[in-house]
Parts: structure tokens; sequence; C-alpha cells
């Protein structure tokens, strides 16, 4: 039995960038673009509608831009809503790590390759992360609380206090499992785990949680 494709949406006001990810995704088997926003207010209503599996957000829309939207569809939709991968010309821009913590699965730069472009979108849609670590560390700079690490590891155990450190490196389930040589199957029940033990909607979640509360050092 064929499985079902991928089924994406974009939201850019930028017709240029539309074009350019619609050409891209258009000629990838098994993905399918279902439908196009133009900004946030648009985006919300077209994924009501729509139902897509991901969602690729521009940051910086009119009237309602790629933070609110993501923070509607999350709240609103729960566990229906899809997973959304943010598009930003900058890696250091800060309302990129504001739509990760309202709960976008990641973030891509507009720059990037068809080929990561099309991986990326692959990746969220499996459940992972994606975050540029250095990017990330950047931002969650300015916004690390700290003095809470304690606090936050003492919920897990040691194992799973590595396995939040590799997530906030963002390697991905494999990546995880070959770094603690352990199986596949293994290092996503330890993720599951510290999910849990957080009470992290999701990976990013988790990561940002681990910056914020100096888990994980942004120097």
């Amino acid at each position: 039995m064929t499985a079902a494709p991928l089924r994406v949406l974009l939201a850019d006001d930028e017709q240029m960038v539309r074009t350019a990810l619609r050409a891209i995704l258009a000629s990838e088997p098994g993905i399918e673009l279902v439908g196009e926003a133009t900004d946030g207010d648009e985006a919300v209503s077209t994924v009501r509608e729509l139902r897509p599996d991901v969602v690729l957000m521009d940051v910086r829309m009119p009237r309602v831009d790629g933070i609110r939207a993501t923070e509607h569809l999350v709240a609103g939709m729960g566990a229906q809503a899809p997973r959304i991968l943010i598009l930003t010309t900058f890696e250091n821009d800060s309302c990129v790590y504001d739509a990760l913590r309202v709960g976008a699965h990641g973030f891509l730069l507009k720059r990037t390759t068809a080929e990561e472009l099309v991986a990326a979108v692959r990746l969220v849609a499996r459940g992972e992360s994606l975050l540029f670590p250095a990017a990330v560390r950047a931002l969650a700079a300015h916004h690390a609380r700290g003095g809470r690490a304690e606090a936050l590891t003492a919920r897990l155990t040691d194992r799973e206090a590595a396995v939040l450190r590799l997530m906030a490196q963002g390697l991905t389930n494999a990546e995880i499992a070959a770094h603690l040589a352990v199986s596949t199957a293994t290092a996503k029940t330890h993720v599951a785990a510290v999910l849990a033990k957080l009470g992290a909607r999701d990976r990013t979640h988790a990561v940002i949680l681990a910056y914020e509360n100096g888990v994980v050092s942004p120097a």
C-alpha cells in the first residue's frame, strides 16, 4: 500500500518566495502542496479548512504575523495542529525564538537549498524538531533566566538529562541513539520520558526549557 503524501501548506506574503517553494515541493514525490496563504490570518483559516500535515510559515507577515498564527493554531487545535516550520531570512531573528516558544517545531532559513527544504519538511513531519544549535544559543542568551537547572534536571534520570542536552544540540532520535550506543527505539523512549517529565509539548519546547533554565548554557 502506497503511503499517503505529506500535505504541505505555504504561508508567506511574498509571491516570489511562494513561487519558488511551490516549484520545489511540486516536483518532490510524496509531498502534496494543498494550499497557500499570504498572511497569518489567512494561514489560520486555511489550515483549519485543509488540515495539512506541515505548514511552512513566514515569521513576518502583514495583519497577523507567523508568531501569532502559530500560537492560534497550537492553542486552538491542540493535538490536531499541523507541524509548523518557521521561515526566516535571518538566523538571529528574535521573532523566531518567540515562534518556537509558542509551538513552532523548528525554523528554516529562506536561503536554504531545495534538498534541505524537502529534508526539513520530512523531518518535522515525522515528529522531529529542526533547530540550528548556534542560532538557538544566540537567541536563548537574550531570554535565559538561569538558576533553575537543578530543579529542572531533578525530574530526570542521568540518562534523560544527557538526552535533553543532546536534543539541545539539534540531534535527531537516530543521532541520539548513535551517540549513546542504544537503539533508535530506546532513544525515542528516553525522549518521550523527557517530554513527559518536563511537561513539554514537544522536543522544541523541551529544548527551550533547557536553555531558559540553564540546563544548557547559551554562552
